[in-house]
């Protein structure tokens, strides 16, 4: 492997929110990426900053009362806090607010001017009246002028991916008052990036700088048609930097933001002596982004035209990957899965979220899942299981006599780990860390198979067997270190840790080579615990946020009426676990009480298909269903039909269900995540409300 020279960015946390962990699978991916290369023997600079300027900072100062360099320097050291806490090592981590971005945006600016890139024009942009300010894209949603998608950003569309202004948007609302804008008009610079549509078309059709996804989305989206002028200037007030030869007028933080990469390489550079001018202008060096596809366009159109006007280097190759999805949903602070990176830390060990994305991420934009249950079983498994376990069992029996002299028999055991270094270096170069994982596993799997066969824990009970019981330990021992090896760029503390116990820190990728043999072994100590489901819980519970609107109440009046899911608040049950307080399957009564049409319109009802469906365990009511959305959204909901229905019978048919409950917990049995629509007086007579033959999973109901 020839040695390279390389420059790594992520992309630029902004400085107005805490880290969570949808942001850290970009970090954590990235990381593991660097940790691999430096293995590898290559050069590293790994290279991030905040993302510091824009409305919303300014806004939030205000709102604070204090000034936004005192915001944003707090929130500096709460991200490295949170960074380093899941081992994110950055070689430096700078602010887009520095002098030597001030002094970088100048140069590239004046390069745009010089290359009459920059134009002028009058813009009707939406203006927040209560807060005083134009509102920039990210603080005005409404619904995609292109395809209809509600509660979409101002600049584009997470469902359709079409780019467009603000003042495109339809029904648009002010984040930060909640408020109907109003257009104003003002002066803006743009930059004319439809000059350096030739080169845009080369450098994203070459088939080396882009994921071929990416590139056939570009091609499809906006390389067929001329480009739009890019707005890069928003009037006072405004916190960032003042264009100099446009009083009045800053760089949107979109100008500013990526060229912090270079801003924070010349920094380090100061700082450690290193010749700046190699890492970005000349010389052998690579530059690769790790972004997530939501900035696609800023960083595969605008960026590049905008190094390649300016004389820097273009990047490598920017790898993008997809959003996190948890338990098939967006994020949700009402449901506790969005969870900030310090709450994580507080209850579980970083190693488990590093290893778990790493067996999710792939080479591809596909987006990821975090399943709370399968987060569990997995790092159980592997990394409690079947790696720690290796050495847990087998260290013991060596801590007197250390490691044979010489490498015993194995089977071939270590040849073929050793043989595995080549592809498995592929797929961490590739950012197939999933494929890379597998193939790890599989080694673990036979190195269990090896010490489960031989049982050393049996043979040292025969003193006689003693140098048998040093070598099979001694063999145990080498594969658990090429797992460490091989892991050691997703889980540094393992590798550290092996190096301790073996008395010979791991250093290289090619450590997978060579045996250790005589040398001593340390008392084995604590290296990874299990998880918990408690842990896990008590971290969703420590997560959730009150929902903002409450959902309404559905009277139900008349006799006392078991609901499906739970019981009446205050009646008996025979259930082993009750659950009171919270019915999940409305269950019609007679009427008594009306309520207001726009409160009823509140209640979301979807069409579902149930996926599958199972009795719970010493509930004479409850069926756990697991039911589609459409796509790859699934809930899971408990609902009162035991005495109705086989669980069987309703495996493939299509229910309707009220989605837009908070989730609730049904004691001794899970959380329910819906409500199912039925009607009737109970025990056998409780009838499914079932759509049309042609209803599709998804659809509304009006």
């Amino acid at each position: 492997m020839s040695t390279r020279r390389l420059l790594v960015t992520s992309a630029l946390p902004y400085a107005n929110g805490h880290i969570h962990i949808g942001h850290l699978v970009e970090y954590i991916q990235t990381d593991i990426w660097v940790r691999f290369q430096r293995l590898a023997g290559n050069e590293v600079a790994y290279m991030c900053a905040d993302d510091t300027h824009g409305t919303a900072i300014m806004i939030r100062a205000q709102k604070e009362g204090r000034s936004e360099e005192s915001l944003i320097a707090e929130m500096r050291e709460a991200h490295i806090r949170d960074f380093a806490g899941f081992d994110v090592e950055f070689d430096y981590y700078g602010s887009t607010n520095s002098e030597e971005n001030r002094e970088l945006c100048h140069e590239i600016w004046a390069a745009l001017r010089k290359a009459g890139l920059v134009v002028e024009e009058d813009v009707r942009q939406l203006f927040d009246t209560e807060k005083g300010t134009f509102l920039a894209d990210r603080f005005v949603k409404g619904t995609c002028p292109k395809c209809g998608a509600v509660d979409q950003y101002g600049d584009n569309c997470d469902k359709c991916g079409a780019t467009y202004t603000p003042a495109d948007l339809i029904n648009p609302k002010s984040t930060l008052s909640g408020t109907t804008p109003e257009f104003r008009t003002a002066r803006h610079l743009f930059v004319r990036i439809e000059d350096l549509h030739p080169f845009l078309t080369e450098w994203t059709q070459s088939g080396t700088h882009l994921q071929p996804e990416v590139a056939n989305y570009l091609k499809g989206h906006f390389l067929g048609e001329p480009l739009r002028d890019w707005d890069i200037s928003r009037p006072a007030p405004y916190f960032g930097f003042e264009i100099p030869d446009s009083p009045g007028n800053y760089w949107y933080v979109w100008f500013d933001a990526p060229i912090g990469y270079i801003a924070a390489t010349k920094a380090w550079c100061k700082k450690t002596g290193s010749d700046f001018d190699s890492w970005w202008k000349t010389g052998p060096a690579e530059v690769h982004h790790f972004i997530g596809k939501d900035i696609t366009y800023f960083h595969t159109l605008f960026w590049p035209a905008m190094l390649k006007t300016a004389g820097f280097k273009l990047p490598t190759f920017v790898h993008i990957h997809g959003f996190l999805t948890v338990a098939g949903e967006k994020m949700a602070k009402t449901k506790g899965t969005f969870v900030r990176g310090s709450t994580y830390l507080e209850h579980l060990d970083p190693a488990f979220l590093r290893y778990y994305y790493a067996t999710k991420l792939s080479k591809g934009l596909d987006d990821l899942d975090l399943n709370l249950k399968e987060f569990e079983e997995k790092v159980n498994s592997d990394l409690v299981g079947k790696v720690v376990n290796l050495a847990s069992r087998s260290a013991k029996f060596v801590q007197e006599t250390g490691l044979a002299t010489i490498y015993p028999e194995d089977g071939g055991l270590f040849a073929e780990a050793a043989a595995a270094r080549d592809e498995i270096a592929a797929d961490y170069d590739a950012g197939d860390f999933s494929a890379a994982m597998r193939k790890i596993m599989a080694l673990a799997d036979k190195a269990n198979r090896y010490i489960d066969e031989k049982s050393p824990w049996t043979l040292r009970k025969d003193p006689s067997k003693a140098d048998e019981v040093r070598q099979v330990c001694t063999v145990a021992l080498n594969l658990f270190r090429q797992l460490a090896v091989y892991l050691a760029p997703v889980l540094p503390r393992l590798a550290n840790q092996a190096g301790e116990l073996l008395q010979t820190p791991i250093r290289s990728w090619n450590d997978v080579a060579t045996p250790l043999v005589g040398t001593g072994v340390s008392p084995f100590t604590h290296m990874l615990k299990r998880v918990d489901e408690k842990q896990v819980q008590a971290m969703i519970e420590a997560s959730k946020e009150p929902e903002p609107v409450a959902a309404p109440a559905v009277p139900a009046t008349g006799a006392p009426t078991a609901a499906a899911g739970g019981v009446t608040p205050g009646a008996s049950t025979d259930e082993a676990t009750p659950v009171v307080d919270g019915p999940e399957c409305l269950v019609a009564e007679p009427l008594a009480g009306v309520i207001a049409i726009d409160d009823f319109l509140k209640v979301d009802l979807r069409v579902v298909r149930v996926l599958a469906a199972e009795p719970v365990e010493k509930s004479k009511k409850l069926i756990r269903l697991t039911v589609s959305l459409g796509g790859d959204v699934r809930r899971t909901i408990f609902a009162g039909i035991k005495t109705a229905y086989d669980p069987a019978t309703l495996v493939g048919r299509l229910i309707v269900v009220c989605v837009n409950l908070a989730p609730r917990e049904m004691k001794g049995v899970g959380v329910s995540e819906g409500m199912v629509l039925a009607a009737g007086p109970g025990d056998k007579e409780i009838f499914i409300l079932s759509p049309d033959s042609g209803a599709k999973p998804g659809q509304r109901l009006h």
